[in-house]
């Protein structure tokens, strides 16, 4: 059966669950353009959310806008709605990295209308974790969800562990001596109090989590390099979960199925009562990225480093309105 084609009404749900995807430094760098002639919904990246320092080749601003058209997906399934999604559909425009047409409920759409409740649930946690073992079904569970969208999910072993520990330890010295790129982060941390926070996007003071005593448990310290009176210490889990989000190639198509995967796993585990952080610190710097892998194993390229765990729920952090990333023409 045909569906028919949505009203600009429908649509800014779809676009509000959208916005909750997670981004680097939550610069949320997405635009939408709805055309209700043709029902159609476009996403582009928005250039002007970049990290040229950090993020060059725009690698974590597709993933950040294919976990944000996930939830699109999964917004839409909730609704009733299955999605035909066009990836890069337009070589002539490298900012328009999907096409969505709306059509009408499909089987296979049911389990992404599950996930709709993780959406709103699932903030990155910098808070300690406890040390309790995560379940191997729930693990397997996980893996099967980035299978879904075209990716690994790796289980690192204990060495393996280490490794990216230590890398993500040595990123962070980097980005001290480097004042250009730690000076990018900056602008994008807020150290005042929520009240004052005015900016709809960027990492809130509240969301940077105590500080590491030790090595951190595989958690960005957006607060390491500034003074923030009252913010406590904490010792972090001994033994961090760690996973590692890859694909085989490392293109900007590899990059949109790495983004939808990363959201796939992210509300997967949300929904399994896991709380969960990210960190692409080591994958930032070209000679520290390809030591992120494991040689032994398929995944060619690392695209996401996550911490799973029990623990507490990491505040919300800002979002952008609607009327500033949803366009109607």
């Amino acid at each position: 059966m045909t569906a028919s084609i949505p009203e600009p009404a429908e649509v800014v749900p779809l676009i509000e669950d959208a916005v909750m995807a997670p981004s680097m430094h939550n610069a949320q760098p997405w635009k939408f353009l709805f055309r209700p002639a043709s029902g159609s919904i476009e996403l582009y990246g928005d250039p002007g959310r970049a990290m040229p320092l950090a993020d060059p080749d725009h690698r974590a601003l597709h993933l950040g806008c294919a976990a944000a058209l996930f939830n699109l997906r999964v917004s839409a399934a909730w609704a009733g709605r299955g999605a035909n999604v066009r990836v890069l559909p337009d070589r002539d425009d490298p900012w328009l990295l999907a096409a969505v047409d709306l059509k009408g409920p499909e089987p296979k759409d049911r389990d992404l209308g599950a996930l709709r409740p993780a959406i709103r649930r699932r903030h990155s946690s910098r808070f300690p974790f406890s040390e309790e073992d995560i379940p191997p079904a729930l693990l397997d569970g996980l893996q099967a969800a980035a299978l879904l969208e075209g990716c690994r999910l790796l289980i690192p072993d204990a060495w393996h562990t280490d490794t990216v520990l230590g890398l993500i330890h040595d990123s962070e010295h980097r980005e001290e001596m480097d004042l250009a790129v730690a000076a990018e982060t900056l602008a994008w941390t807020h150290t005042g109090t929520p009240e004052q926070q005015t900016r709809p996007d960027g990492i809130p003071v509240n969301a940077f989590g105590p500080k590491h005593a030790g090595r951190g448990g595989g958690v960005r310290d957006f607060g390491r390099s500034q003074h923030i009176p009252g913010r406590a210490w904490a010792a972090f889990e001994r033994k961090p979960h760690i996973t590692l989000l890859g694909t085989s190639g490392d293109r900007p198509e590899d990059w949109m199925r790495a983004g939808q995967a990363l959201q796939r796993v992210l509300l997967q585990a949300t929904a399994d009562g896991l709380v969960t952080s990210m960190t692409s610190h080591p994958l930032e710097w070209p000679e520290l990225r390809w030591t992120v892998r494991d040689p032994g194993s398929a995944m060619n390229h690392v695209q996401m480093v996550i911490r799973l765990g029990y623990g507490p729920q990491g505040p919300a952090t800002p979002r952008r309105p609607v009327a500033e990333v949803l366009h109607i023409r």
